[in-house]
């Protein structure tokens, strides 16, 4: 296959010091599945509060309560797609099975980068996402890679 055919390769992100690096980066990260405050226990809910606490500006995009307005006491929005502004991450508790069926909503957001949380691997996905130009973490958890890149740039 060309070079220029494998090109979107670069898209998919698994050294760990570029890791961390799109971690500490991000200003602004869209949650696609958070819970809400009474899943306190559950990462979909603690991981965003940590990045919130950390000064990264968080915005929900629940899948579920239809009834909630705000998570974290930000204005939640219903697609990936309808946050306005630029989005630096957008960082997904969703089963992988769930995945394809946010594809579109998330290439039309079109973030800088999308973030699989741990446990959470979809190749086809992810290959789609990378060949629309989009940064993909998979299988690596936001909260302990922005901890450590926050750890190693204190040093």
């Amino acid at each position: 296959m060309s070079e220029q055919g494998e090109a979107w390769r670069s898209n998919l992100i698994t050294d760990s010091a570029a890791i961390q690096q799109l971690a500490l980066q991000a200003k602004r990260v869209a949650v696609l599945g958070i819970k809400t405050e009474d899943k306190a226990s559950q990462p979909a809910f603690f991981v965003p509060a940590y990045l919130q606490s950390a000064g990264v500006e968080v915005v929900p995009v629940p899948v579920f309560y239809p009834d909630v307005t705000h998570i974290l006491g930000q204005q939640v929005y219903r697609k990936v797609a309808d946050v306005p502004g630029e989005i630096d991450i957008v960082d997904v508790f969703r089963k992988p099975s769930d995945i394809p069926q946010h594809l579109h909503d998330i290439i039309t957001a079109a973030p800088k980068a999308v973030w699989l949380q741990s446990g959470i691997r979809h190749p086809e996905a992810e290959e789609q996402l990378a060949r629309a130009g989009i940064k993909v973490v998979s299988d690596r958890c936001l909260k302990v890679e922005h901890q450590q890149a926050a750890l190693h740039s204190k040093m």
